[in-house]
């Protein structure tokens, strides 16, 4: 099983790559170049080799709802501290995982507070196919799992959750910070303690060479969140939402105000409305920002969206977010986001 390190590093040495003008694994060159298609971005750098685990599938002409499930569990395998079971516990130590999924039928599934399962992605997907319902949570959601066949993992944190928590515990402070869901942001000694690495959200979107869309969501949630403490991420509407025939949007960043807007439904909205991708990004930021006031400069919130057309864009509340773009004819890149509060 990978270590949060060897994650780091990893990710680190493919930005040295793109920095160096060089493609990451190099999707081959396709002939699906010519009509802009197959298409996959997600959040953050991390983003980088999800995207690769997303076109193995998308570049062979599968389906977008198989890549966009497949390219997250990369990041929930990765023992990232802040994504899958080697992400940082609640209050009481334990790791909760939450997921979501939907494509482009409308057909969407979810599951929150999940424990001890390494792909909650997966267990969203079972309960969008398996069952009459969007959302199973909790035990409910575990059992569910396991009656699927899924193996139930020891409970207990990854050595870095585990002295991310013992420090933690000697103020039992929450205090968050700005952009630590890029996974290149070390903690430093004169971080609050808790606060570097409380929380983060891989989010990823597909459009596949048929041209449908579809969406995924994989979180652990804020770090030393409250016990049974809910963002964005597993909400269909807030931290994702697909509309087939407009787009399909994501978000990423403080769950409680992107809840508070319906905020990946909102973007849909807005590109329904004639808005391009990156413009409805950021006037979906722009209404957060007003609602937020001055308290804006405390949070972070980021929205990704594809097009119908296949256009691709982002916007951001502050400045550090970056997108990760794989296509057929620009293969692997990493997009700095533009940003509302100069």
């Amino acid at each position: 099983m990978p270590t949060r390190r060897k994650f780091l590093t990893s990710s680190s040495a493919a930005l040295a790559l793109l920095s160096a003008g060089r493609s990451l694994g190099a999707p081959n060159p396709s002939p699906l170049a010519a009509t802009g298609k197959p298409l996959v971005i997600s959040t953050w750098d991390a983003g980088l080799a999800a995207n690769l685990g997303a076109w193995h599938i998308l570049s062979k002409s599968g389906r977008a709802l198989d890549a966009v499930e497949a390219g997250v569990m990369v990041t929930e395998a990765s023992q990232n501290c802040c994504v899958g079971l080697g992400g940082n516990p609640d209050r009481d130590g334990i790791v909760t995982l939450d997921a979501c999924i939907m494509d482009d039928k409308f057909n969407c599934g979810s599951v929150a507070a999940l424990e001890r399962i390494k792909h909650p992605i997966s267990v969203a997907r079972r309960v969008m196919e398996r069952t009459p319902h969007v959302m199973l949570v909790g035990e409910g959601a575990q059992q569910f799992a396991v009656a699927q066949g899924f193996p139930l993992e020891p409970q207990k944190l990854s050595p870095d959750a585990e002295k991310a928590y013992r420090e933690w515990l000697k103020t039992s402070q929450y205090q968050p910070v700005v952009n630590i869901e890029n996974t290149g942001n070390q903690k430093k000694p004169t971080d609050p303690v808790g606060g570097a690495n409380n929380h983060d959200t891989i989010a990823m979107l597909a459009q596949d060479a048929q041209g449908n869309l579809s969406g995924s969501c994989t979180t652990s949630g804020m770090g030393f969140k409250m016990r049974g403490r809910l963002g964005d991420s597993p909400l269909i509407g807030a931290g994702l939402f697909v509309d087939n025939a407009v787009g399909a949007a994501a978000a990423t960043g403080q769950g409680e105000d992107v809840i508070r807007m319906a905020g990946a439904h909102t973007v849909v909205e807005l590109m329904r409305q004639g808005l391009s991708p990156k413009a409805a990004c950021k006037a979906a930021v722009e209404r957060i920002a007003k609602i937020k006031g001055a308290q804006a400069r405390d949070i972070q919130v980021c929205f990704i969206a594809i097009s119908a057309g296949g256009e691709h864009g982002a916007f951001a509340l502050q400045k550090g977010f970056s997108y990760a773009v794989c296509d057929a004819a620009n293969q692997q890149q990493l997009i700095q986001s533009e940003y509302l509060l100069k």
